[in-house]
């Protein structure tokens, strides 16, 4: 192997290893995140409370688009992934309506911000 493609390797080799810390850390705040949004849910099923809340999730998105464009991220991936991320929510938040017996609404994936 040549100096410049074993060099090469090793650069790679140490980007893949901040790939690999941001994707543990990531996973960390997805998790950190689901605490607080299960907090959320238990509080709506108590109180008979919608497990959606669409006028949070369109100020969420809103606040989440313009935090991507400002990073230099795709605005419409940060959505993507805001949506991807409440359909768990909401169907978290319906399980625990439907254990508490209130009267869950059906959802669209991604109608909640919790």
């Amino acid at each position: 192997m040549a100096a410049d493609e074993r060099e090469a390797r090793e650069e790679l080799d140490g980007i893949r290893l901040s790939i690999d810390n941001i994707d543990a850390a990531l996973i960390h705040m997805l998790a950190e995140r689901f605490k607080y949004t299960q907090r959320v849910g238990r509080l709506k099923a108590d109180h008979g409370l919608p497990p959606t809340d669409s006028a949070r999730e369109a100020r969420q998105i809103a606040r989440l688009r313009a935090l991507a464009e400002e990073s230099h991220l795709d605005p419409a991936f940060a959505e993507k992934w805001f949506n991807f991320v409440v359909a768990e929510v909401i169907q978290h938040h319906e399980e625990l309506a439907g254990a508490n017996g209130a009267a869950a609404e059906p959802a669209a994936p991604g109608d909640s911000a919790s």
